[in-house]
């Protein structure tokens, strides 16, 4: 699957990593108690050489990763390759539900999977495939957690949800409606490559203001898109990574254990 790069990673900005530190630091330094970050990488099931690459950022800075799977673009071939990816640490991936087929069913507006337009019979039927056909593939490696489709979907599908005893839902911060009382709501609020800003400097630009302000809550999560990645993409995640871990009031945290 190939899928456009944002401007921002066609050209880093002068000193990009020196100011990527400084903010750092700074949140760092104005977090009174931590700030739980955690990572969480969408439209999983085909290995590649760019997942294998994000794969080996994340085992060598030894921090955990939402990996986010289309069940229905796994296959047993395709988990087990995408496993060895990353045999060395086991621990680190919080393997869980990314929809059933990513396909949008909204006639108009937004894309949707999950979204209004379909029947509550409909949804049901696509997160049982989904759960079923990853639960069979991965065995007790599932997480029962669930990022739907472009970070949206409706009411019925989160009371669904929580009907179907999910351990939480991954959407966007703000997201609307708003997920029930018991249901968790893991909110990413910094987009690292679908953003489409019309140059390399204004995408810088947000991206830092995503990051500034998102670190100085009490969790950040960040939202990865690996297909869409070129070599700079991967420089800033892995130097940013590298960053996070030195401060000692941002915990990297796991996706199963980010507290409710």
């Amino acid at each position: 699957m190939t899928s456009p790069t944002s401007a921002v990673w066609r050209r880093l900005p002068k000193g990009w990593a020196d100011q990527l530190q400084a903010i750092c630091q700074q949140a760092n330094s104005a977090v009174n108690d931590s700030t739980a970050v955690f990572f969480r990488a969408d439209d999983v099931a085909v290995p590649g050489r760019q997942f294998r690459r994000l794969m080996e950022i994340f085992t060598r800075n030894e921090v955990p990763l939402g990996l986010a799977v289309v069940p229905a673009w796994l296959t047993p071939p395709r988990w087990q390759a995408l496993s060895d990816m990353g045999a060395a640490r086991p621990d680190l991936w919080c393997w869980h539900q990314h929809g059933w087929r990513h396909r949008n069913h909204e006639p108009e507006g937004k894309k949707q999977e999950f979204g209004p337009f379909r029947s509550a019979d409909a949804l049901r039927t696509d997160l049982e495939r989904g759960r079923r056909r990853l639960t069979v593939i991965m065995g007790a490696t599932f997480s029962p957690l669930f990022t739907p489709p472009w970070n949206r979907c409706s009411e019925i599908t989160l009371a669904l949800l929580q009907e179907m005893g999910y351990d939480a839902v991954s959407r966007s911060r703000g997201s609307k409606p708003p997920a029930p009382s018991g249901l968790p709501d893991h909110a990413v609020d910094v987009d690292l490559h679908t953003e489409r800003s019309p140059s390399a400097t204004s995408g810088w630009q947000r991206l830092i203001g995503q990051l500034e302000k998102s670190l100085g809550r009490p969790r950040c999560g960040i939202m990865i898109h690996h297909q869409r990645m070129n070599d700079a993409a991967f420089c800033f995640l892995d130097t940013l990574l590298g960053i996070l871990r030195q401060q000692s009031r941002l915990h990297m945290a796991d996706m199963r254990d980010l507290p409710t």
